[in-house]
């Protein structure tokens, strides 16, 4: 099955999105309540609302990390055992923006990888760039 990948160039310098992407409370503000932590190995979890067959929460832990150009971290929620990796380059003084969400195996995770599609798409086109936005300058 195809990984989800997205790319968008944000109107943003790279540290302000990186600083969107690794601080629990801007992670928590556009994406979902996290104890997220920018720690290699370090496990966390994001919360939503449990669906069937999905429990509401997304078990997580950071697999790469290299400031501010590359995050990995596993993604594992109700069928899905996942990886997204988000990749920061620099366009002048925008940002481009990969995200990738990969693994999505069996009939079991036709319905979440379509369903995540949809989500990642509206996340990354609209509500981490609006959330972006309101952040104080990042040097």
């Amino acid at each position: 099955m195809k990984d989800i990948v997205i790319e968008r160039v944000l109107d943003f310098p790279r540290a302000m999105v990186w600083e969107a992407l690794t601080q629990s409370d801007h992670l928590a503000a556009w994406l979902m309540p996290n104890d997220f932590r920018p720690v290699l190995h370090h496990r966390f979890t994001f919360k939503t609302a449990p669906a069937p067959g999905f429990d509401g929460i997304v078990r997580c832990e950071v697999l790469d990390i290299d400031p501010p150009e590359r995050l990995a971290i596993s993604w594992r929620g109700g069928p899905l055992d996942t990886i997204v990796r988000f990749h920061l380059q620099d366009e002048g003084t925008k940002t481009r923006l990969t995200v990738r969400h990969e693994g999505f195996a069996g009939l079991a995770n036709l319905i979440p990888r379509f369903a995540l599609g949809l989500g990642w798409k509206d996340l990354i086109a609209r509500k981490l760039p609006a959330y972006v936005g309101t952040l104080q300058h990042v040097a």
